[in-house]
């Protein structure tokens, strides 16, 4: 059987933004679904990453992912 490997649209309840690929599990409560770049955030904010930082991190990140 073949499976649809076809993302839905969700709309991330952290930063609103609309994003097609998996969701990352939120820290904050370890149950609400967030965007894969919220996920991330989260992640470096726990580590104590600049917001500046975090924005640079995420820039490079999506300079290397092709869709």
């Amino acid at each position: 059987m073949k499976k649809n490997n076809q993302m839905k649209q969700r709309i991330c309840p952290r930063c609103g933004s609309t994003y097609h690929t998996a969701p990352a599990l939120s820290r904050a409560d370890n149950k609400t679904f967030i965007c894969p770049d919220c996920g991330t955030r989260e992640a470096l904010e726990s580590m104590g990453v600049e917001l500046s930082e975090q924005e640079k991190i995420l820039e490079s990140i999506h300079s290397c992912h092709c869709e």
